[in-house]
């Protein structure tokens, strides 16, 4: 029905429980997911991760029929100094997040660009190469478990917010393992260009995120919640240069949607499904 490099991130469908998001995904015909477990932005994933959680979560979503593609997680913020105590804890739920994804098939586990926050805790270029060394750790402790460590490079809301900052962090990362998550609705929410990011980073994206997003102006900021087709989002030129430099990867749709009802919700993914299909 859907492309099969398409799938869907339970993170559209947050308001369900997580057995109900994957049977409404299966459903609509996706076959395969993005399991959210970001703490307050999808539950489907305690955020107090133990070996029992775990399983339970594992078995709900082995048992749906559904491949896992990522899974997309928080273990803090990756530019804040730590003492012993909070480190030991970051390595043990960086430990059951990668027990997790290996446990559910998945390729990666998806880890942020730094905190919630444009502003660095000391400075922009320390606080860079700490968010870089703590990829490239979290990179060897994924490959330990058989899969691959990802980052949402530019997240409008985080450290590396914009395009400069993305160039940043990828220039610490150059060499690693640590691949890059494209994410249509953070390049266009801070003023950047699908396609612009395509040309900066393209051997070094693995998954690519479909939303839409309005740019920030000189008096709103960028809005990011928005359903594919009501924003500003060139998908069509921006899937054009992925296939221009041979991207094999595969998208998703993350819908954190707030234009639409909850009762909407399945209807507008099919929609969204349909068109990027076609543009794929």
């Amino acid at each position: 029905m859907f492309h099969q490099r398409l799938g869907c991130s339970s993170i559209s469908f947050r308001h369900q429980d997580l057995a109900t998001a994957l049977h409404t995904m299966r459903g609509l015909g996706f076959e395969e997911i993005d399991l959210g477990a970001l703490p307050g932005v999808c539950d489907h994933v305690p955020y107090v991760l133990d070996a029992a959680a775990v399983e339970a979560v594992a078995a709900v979503v082995i048992s749906s029929g559904l491949r896992v593609r990522s899974v997309n997680g928080d273990i803090g913020d990756l530019n804040a100094t730590l003492d012993a105590g909070t480190r030991e804890a970051r390595d043990r739920h960086l430990e059951m997040l990668l027990t997790l994804a290996a446990k559910t098939g998945a390729k990666a586990l998806v880890l942020p660009c730094g905190a919630i926050d444009h502003d660095p805790l000391r400075s922009l270029e320390e606080d860079i190469d700490l968010v870089a060394a703590q990829l490239i750790h979290a990179a060897g402790r994924a490959a330990e478990f058989g899969v691959e460590l990802w980052t949402e490079s530019l997240h409008y809301y985080r450290l590396c917010w914009n395009s400069e900052r993305a160039q940043l962090l990828a220039d610490r990362l150059a060499g690693s393992d640590v691949g890059f998550v494209m994410d249509f609705s953070h390049i266009v929410a801070s003023g950047g260009d699908p396609v612009d990011f395509v040309d900066r980073f393209a051997c070094r994206i693995k998954h690519v995120h479909v939303r839409d997003a309005v740019a920030a102006s000189d008096d709103e900021p960028g809005r990011i919640n928005l359903s594919v087709g009501n924003g500003e989002a060139d998908f069509a030129a921006g899937l054009a240069a992925l296939r221009s430099v041979a991207y094999t990867g595969h998208f998703s749709l993350e819908l954190e949607t707030r234009d639409v009802t909850h009762d909407e919700r399945p209807a507008a993914a099919a929609k969204a499904a349909s068109f990027i299909s076609d543009l794929i």
